[in-house]
This record gives structure tokens, C-alpha cells and sequence, in this order.
């Protein structure tokens, strides 16, 4: 499925399982709100292979806006700390972005929904409590500067299972020293399935009109 910008990756799960009938329906890996792109949902016995895509590398393609940050690290909280980015240079965004690229240790945002002590990180964080988020060990594949338009970093980035992109977003600007946050994000691929193939809602709802036949049993 291709999940629209602004819809939670549970609302997406609930409207294909109401188009679908399913009794069962599960999702290989969530996205953000403000992210779109690919999402896998498995049905029926499918669920048991979710596992075997969680685990595949992913490609987004996204955008980076130098200048500020966010404690989010995305557009989903305010803007502050803002500064001048009109010296930085493209080369100095390449080279930025490179040291990222290859086994590194990355600690995820404290706006994410991993639990510590057994609460969702993104719960204490909007309540003004500190949260304690270890790193962990990710990978970069790849990394590229697609365009560069001051202040913005145009990227598409291939990495592992568990990776930030609103993290590396933050980081690429705090590596340039005029803070960095990430104001677009697609998924493109997920292993060897791509968002080129993927249906939107309305496309799926289409297939599954009476005139299309009944295609839950296909």
C-alpha cells in the first residue's frame, strides 16, 4: 500500500481491512504521519511471513531543511535554534552525508514509539519528561545527494531494519553546525518490493467493488 501523508499507518490498517473484509490483517513496519510511501500488509495466514519483510532493507527519498531544528527532529513539533545557512556549500552537504554511510550506532528519537520503562518514548516526551533511548548498531547502504537547493537536502538513502531517517536528518545538520531537520519523507522500497507498485486506498477500494468481482478469495 501506498499510506498518504498525514494518515497513521493504524488508520491505514483499519481502512484496508474494512475494504478487504480481513479477519486477520497485520503490517510489515510502520511509517510516521507526516511520511507517505510503501507499507506491506500481510492478511490471513500471511501474517506469519511479517517477520521475513521487517527484516529487508528499505529506500526513502526525502528532504532535509538545514537551518533548525525540531524536537521531533520533523515538522510534527515547532521549529527553534534557527541560524544562517547561506555559506554552506554543496560539497560540504556531500561530505557531511558520507560520514554516515557504513555500520554505524544511531540512537532513535526521543518522539518515537519505542518503550522505555515500559511507556512509549513519544508519551513522556510530550509530557516534558526525560527519556533515557540507548543506541543502536544500524547500517547505511547508501546515502546520495539527489539536489541541493538552500537550504534543502533533496536525498535518497538505502539502510537496515531499525533506521531514523528523522535521526540521520538531525544529525547531517548538527555534522554541518547549522542544525538540520526533516521536512519530506517517502518509502520507496522495502527488499525488492516497490512503492511503484503499490495501490492507494481508492485504487484498492476499486478492485474490490462488485463489479470487479470478489478478489478477497485471490
Amino acid at each position: 500500500m501506498d499510506k498518504a501523508h498525514g494518515q497513521t499507518s493504524f488508520q491505514l490498517v483499519k481502512q484496508v481491512k474494512r475494504i478487504t473484509k480481513a479477519a486477520k490483517i497485520g503490517h510489515a513496519g510502520t511509517l510516521d504521519p507526516l511520511a507517505t510511501g510503501l507499507m506491506i500488509l500481510c492478511t490471513g495466514k500471511k501474517t506469519k511471513i511479517i517477520d521475513s519483510f521487517q527484516g529487508q532493507e528499505k529506500e526513502y527519498t526525502g528532504t532535509i531543511t538545514l537551518g533548525f531544528v525540531t524536537p521531533s527532529f520533523d515538522m510534527e513539533t515547532e521549529p527553534e535554534q534557527h541560524q544562517d545557512v547561506s555559506t554552506i556549500t554543496k560539497e560540504q552537504v556531500e561530505a557531511a552525508m558520507s560520514q554516515f554511510v557504513g555500520a554505524i550506532m544511531q540512537r532513535p528519537p526521543v518522539y518515537s514509539a519505542i518503550k522505555v520503562d515500559g511507556k512509549r518514548a513519544y508519551a513522556s516526551a510530550r509530557k516534558g519528561v526525560e527519556v533515557e533511548i540507548k543506541e543502536r548498531p544500524i547500517e547505511i547502504y547508501e546515502f546520495e545527494l539527489v539536489r541541493w537547493e538552500n537550504p534543502e537536502v533533496h536525498f535518497r538513502v538505502r539502510c537496515s531494519k531499525g533506521t531514523y531517517i528523522r535521526t540521520l536528518a538531525h544529525e547531517v545538520g548538527q555534522r554541518l553546525g547549522v542544525g538540520g531537520t526533516l521536512t519530506a519523507l517517502r518509502r520507496t522500497a522495502i527488499g525488492d518490493n516497490r512503492i511503484e507498485d503499490a495501490l492507494n486506498v481508492a485504487q484498492l477500494a476499486a478492485l474490490f467493488q462488485p463489479e470487479h468481482g470478489d478478489l478477497s478469495q485471490s
